[in-house]
């Protein structure tokens, strides 16, 4: 058995490596190589257990998760990966920001114009640096601007990453509107319950990913926007249908939506134009393909 702690986790899988091995997983998600149960939500969302079986390689991962939004960190879990090869016992917690980071970087190379060069992250939680880092392995950004209800907390993170990029500018705000008015690509990693900006603040043709509701009375995105969007990608139709805030309602408001599974469209690319939406709510295949490269 092969143990990794959270350093660990960070020292053995680069960014640029985490993309590559979940972009591929969705291919296989989409190729049916997966057996990928609901995830089952214990207490109000405050424990998850998620799972999957990749059937080509007779391999599996299991990952437990703790959820307390009160607390820093927030989430605390476990990753189990078993295979012929034996297991793999990961830091939950830094696989689950890695892999989520991975999967906004598949879906921003595949809906971003690409030449995007200005990128918002909304959130400063234990999420956010991973989005940044996923951007920026994709797209050739110049500025980012990072806002939070916290300007102390925004620009610490500000700093942090601008160490890692010094050809990139960072800065720091707490006015969503202003951050958005100018930005290519938008990052979305809060707990929020209601939308985090209106329609109208965005630009026509910026992508936007939303990665931090994950029940459905959690909401980051104005329900327009979905409709408004000439192409809505989400990680997994089904899960999205029982764990998306944004797609229930918008559905439930009878609003022209008609999500797009990641897999599908990169299996056949779509001709994105105007403003795009990725929505994840996190499937255990990309746990299963992150903690594969430690196997």
């Amino acid at each position: 058995m092969k143990s990794f702690s959270a350093d660990q986790v960070r020292r053995a899988v680069p960014m640029a490596e985490a993309i590559r091995a979940v972009r591929q997983a969705f291919f296989d998600l989409q190729a049916g190589h997966f057996v990928l149960p609901p995830r089952e939500v214990f207490g109000d969302g405050k424990v998850l257990v998620m799972s999957a079986y990749h059937s080509p390689t007779n391999t599996a991962v299991v990952k437990t998760i703790g959820i307390d939004l009160d607390r820093v960190p927030a989430v605390q879990a476990t990753v189990v990966w078993t295979g012929a090869r034996g297991q793999v016992v990961a830091d939950g917690a830094t696989l689950t920001t890695l892999r989520t980071g991975a999967v906004v970087g598949v879906a921003t190379d595949l809906l971003a114009r690409p030449g995007a060069i200005r990128l918002t992250l909304i959130g400063t939680g234990a999420q956010a640096a991973d989005q940044v880092h996923a951007v920026l392995a994709v797209r050739p950004i110049e500025h980012v601007t990072i806002v939070g209800r916290d300007l102390t907390r925004a620009s610490t993170l500000a700093a942090v990453l601008a160490h890692d990029y010094a050809e990139v500018l960072f800065t720091a705000g707490t006015s969503i509107d202003e951050a958005i008015g100018d930005a290519d690509v938008v990052c979305c990693a809060t707990s929020s319950s209601t939308p985090l900006f209106e329609l109208s603040a965005l630009p026509e043709r910026a992508h936007v990913n939303a990665i931090g509701a994950f029940r459905p009375s959690m909401c980051e995105l104005p329900l327009d926007l979905l409709a408004d969007a000439s192409v809505v990608v989400v990680d997994q139709l089904e899960a999205a249908l029982a764990e998306s805030g944004e797609i229930i309602d918008a559905l439930a408001a009878g609003l022209p939506v008609e999500p797009v599974e990641l897999g599908a469209a990169l299996a056949s690319p779509p001709a994105p134009r105007g403003r795009t939406v990725f929505k994840s709510v996190g499937l255990a295949a990309q746990d299963w393909a992150v903690t594969s490269l430690l196997a």
